[in-house]
């Protein structure tokens, strides 16, 4: 079973009942889901916290798994999903309202997203810990995790424009907030 797809073990759970097989899923998603958690919280106590709520959550879930995206995907959703959920909670912060920002022409957007790729990786760490979490979270699943916007759609339930739109709109808050951070230099 260990060489098993990560849908085939998701589909043994589910047919059979065999609920110890879900920890190869744990033991090949769990490094990273900790790591994904590390970086929003910053603690690794509670990002071990947040990485076994994610994981039981998941498990809890399973049945609602579609199989219409890969198992990495959804593990990913459910965890950026919890851990911006967590950072809210702990800052009691409002939600973004998108529609409040400005259009900025598609021109501009390269030019933000070259000047935004050519930071530095240790200020952008540092801008990343003091954007909003849901600007942090599109930016990473973008960038870090390499994702396709359709995958991020799976990830959000959002919708084409919407996810392209909050990626521009992530893009530039993130390089307003390092020309803030960094403006002296």
């Amino acid at each position: 079973m260990k060489e098993a797809s990560d849908e085939d073990i998701v589909r043994k759970i589910l047919d059979s009942g065999e609920h110890e097989v879900f920890g190869l899923l744990y033991d090949r998603y769990s490094d990273k889901v900790y790591g994904k958690c590390l970086s929003f919280v910053k603690n690794s106590e509670i990002a071990r916290d947040l990485l076994h709520d994610i994981f039981l959550k998941c498990f809890m879930n399973l049945s609602n798994f579609s199989f219409r995206s890969k198992f990495s995907t959804w593990l990913y959703s459910i965890t950026y999903n919890y851990c911006v959920d967590f950072i809210r909670k702990k800052r009691k912060e409002k939600a973004i309202d998108w529609d409040k920002f400005p259009e900025i022409a598609d021109s501009n957007e390269i030019l933000v997203e070259k000047e935004l790729l050519a930071l530095r990786a240790e200020r952008l760490k540092r801008v990343l810990e003091e954007v909003k979490p849901e600007i942090k979270m599109m930016l990473l699943m973008k960038y870090q995790d390499n994702m396709s916007i359709k995958d991020i759609m799976e990830s959000t339930g959002l919708g084409e424009s919407a996810i392209k739109m909050r990626l521009k709109r992530s893009k530039e808050k993130a390089l307003e907030k390092y020309k803030e951070l960094y403006q002296d230099e």
